[in-house]
């Protein structure tokens, strides 16, 4: 009890900390579910087990980028904070876990949305203090007070879940079907299809769907893994630059 305890109050604190957007560099790193996996390894001691949860599941949200206006339509860090200590806990299989971040996900575009409505009160009380000349005002409203609501937002929708979530994952698995869990393994499967499709749609050119062909039966059907066809990746894009492009700016 003292360890869920303590795990649920880590991945509360995680999970508003990581959406303070303190550079967008930084925390678009921490939201990660790759990152989160790492977190939760070190809090459980299973780190194979959480990075394997995690890895899957960042393939589901690799292709989520921000629509006009900073909107997401799926938040990644819910995702990965709930699901991830549930799964390594509980003992799911990633796709199971990856079934039950899905909805998450879409919960978390919503609470999201709710610390930017509550964000406009204090942009009204900085244009006061703008009026007054008071910077500190100002400040604690660009901050200090965004951060306070933030984690009375967020912490306790991450850490009442993780908290009562292990025994009631434990139940549910207990209690569904093998049909069910089969379907909640198949979608889990499909979903990674899914933040590939969601990538070479970001990317928007067409002339780079043959190097992304090439590189999945490289992984299909050879025994060469993802790194080593990275590493190739690499070295061929260099190459390409180098005789092609490189070649176009001297000349």
């Amino acid at each position: 009890m003292e360890n869920t305890l303590l795990i649920a109050i880590c991945m509360g604190i995680y999970y508003w900390f990581c959406r303070l957007r303190f550079g967008y560099t930084f925390s678009s790193m921490l939201l990660q579910p790759v990152v989160i996996g790492v977190f939760v390894g070190l809090l459980t001691g299973q780190m194979y087990d959480a990075m394997v949860i995690g890895g899957a599941m960042q393939l589901v949200y690799l292709g989520v980028t921000s629509t006009p206006g900073g909107n997401v339509p799926n938040d990644p860090a819910l995702a990965g904070c709930i699901s991830i200590p549930i799964g390594v806990l509980s003992g799911m299989s990633p796709e199971v876990a990856i079934s039950l971040a899905v909805p998450f996900g879409i919960i978390g575009a919503f609470v999201d949305q709710l610390r930017r409505t509550t964000n406009t009160i204090w942009v009204h009380k900085a244009d006061k203090f703008a009026e007054n000349g008071d910077t500190k005002g100002i400040f604690r409203c660009a901050y200090v007070y965004p951060s306070i609501m933030g984690f009375i937002i967020r912490f306790p929708i991450v850490f009442i879940i993780c908290f009562f979530g292990v025994d009631f994952a434990e139940k549910l698995l207990e209690v569904i079907p093998d049909w069910l869990l089969n379907s909640f393994e198949i979608m889990g499967g499909i979903l990674p299809a899914l933040g590939f499709a969601i990538t070479l749609q970001a990317i928007g050119k067409k002339q780079l769907l043959p190097f992304f062909i090439i590189g999945y039966f490289m992984v299909k059907f050879s025994s060469m893994g993802v790194m080593g066809v990275a590493v190739f990746a690499v070295s061929i894009a260099m190459l390409l630059y180098l005789f092609l492009y490189r070649k176009e700016e001297l000349s």
